[in-house]
């Protein structure tokens, strides 16, 4: 049975999947990757802008794009390593 995704996960997946695509990705694609529904990705796609974690830029022909800043960056290690010690000592 698969649990659900807890707060910190969800945030963690949706800065990753920027990350894998070179730190550059549309709205559109994040939502469908983000395997959230519309209303809970807009929720925290504007929680992840007004914290600093993701900016929105736009390109010569307008298109928006979605990027990690240094904060998403560090969000990112920070909870690799808290995941990692939490595997360490099987908790």
């Amino acid at each position: 049975m698969n649990k659900k995704r807890d707060r910190l996960e969800v945030i963690y997946d949706i800065l990753k999947i920027i990350q894998e695509h070179h730190n550059s990705i549309k709205p559109t694609p994040l939502l469908r990757y983000s395997n959230l529904s519309s209303q809970r990705f807009s929720e925290y796609y504007v929680e992840l802008i007004e914290k600093g974690f993701i900016k929105e830029i736009f390109d010569k022909k307008e298109k928006k794009f979605i990027t990690l800043t240094d904060k998403g960056f560090e969000y990112i290690q920070r909870y690799r390593t808290i995941v990692g010690f939490i595997d360490d000592f099987n908790l």
